[in-house]
């Protein structure tokens, strides 16, 4: 199967106060017998919506240890690392293996929550299968827990689909540091520069663009106006109808012009 390589350029897409215009920002798709691309998903609010399941797991640890947690903490902190969350809470006091334990204890608690409950959000399984048929790699780049990105894939029969994982036991930096979509790239063998990330929060925007990636935005955890200021190259409300076909096709009248 033919594989892709993935150059920036112009496209057609909307100003950030969403007034439909012009600007100039294309994804330029060639042909290429010799280079492959990828597609980093983040897990967390794009793969699944999993934030309800994690504040209920943040919650119930909070009540396992007496940590004193809101909704509002949780959600201000949603995509962060468990080190940076728990530096945030505690301040620099915390050891390592005190932060190694809680943070064992809270992804626990999460997969105790979301066990027999994951579903992809909508759209998600269809560009998957898109991109999949189109040779393009495919990845998970998160600062989530290997065990609870591992429970994601086998809930929603996703097995063998990812070239890489790339989770929080690979990294020592959080995002906004491109840390996390590096290693994945690494993983996959596939350079940054010819991978997309999928992201909801506008740290992994950033952390997509420093790791000199294209960065499509989605409007499932943040407001479209934080996903452009961060720098996205293109922002929907979601993965469903996402022409990846139509991608594919202005790649092949390109290459035969």
């Amino acid at each position: 199967m033919r594989t892709l390589r993935w150059r920036l350029g112009e496209v057609y897409r909307r100003r950030r106060d969403n007034k439909t215009t012009k600007l100039v920002e294309r994804i330029d798709l060639v042909s290429s017998t010799d280079a492959t691309c990828l597609a980093i998903f983040d897990h967390d609010g794009v793969l699944v919506d999993s934030l309800e399941f994690h504040q209920q797991a943040w919650l119930e640890f909070g009540r396992r240890t007496g940590l004193n947690l809101t909704p509002e903490f949780i959600h201000q902190t949603f995509g962060m690392t468990n080190r940076g969350i728990f530096r945030l809470l505690l301040g620099d006091s915390m050891s390592e293996a005190e932060i190694a334990n809680y943070s064992a204890l809270k992804e626990e608690c999460y997969r105790d929550v979301a066990r027999g409950k994951i579903t992809l959000m909508a759209g998600v399984r269809e560009v998957l299968d898109a991109l999949s048929a189109a040779g393009v790699r495919l990845a998970i780049g998160s600062s989530g827990a290997r065990a609870n990105l591992e429970l994601t894939v086998h809930e929603c029969g996703l097995d063998g689909r990812f070239a890489a994982i790339a989770s929080l036991e690979d990294i020592t930096r959080g995002k906004p540091d491109p840390q996390i979509f590096l290693v994945a790239a690494t993983k996959a063998r596939v350079e940054p520069s010819r991978s997309v990330v999928f992201e909801d929060a506008p740290v992994g925007i950033q952390a997509a663009k420093a790791a000199g990636m294209y960065a499509v935005g989605i409007t499932t955890s943040h407001p479209a106006g934080a996903l452009w200021d961060a720098g996205a190259d293109e922002v929907v409300d979601s993965l469903v109808g996402y022409d990846v076909q139509a991608l594919l096709e202005r790649f092949q009248r390109r290459a035969k012009s």
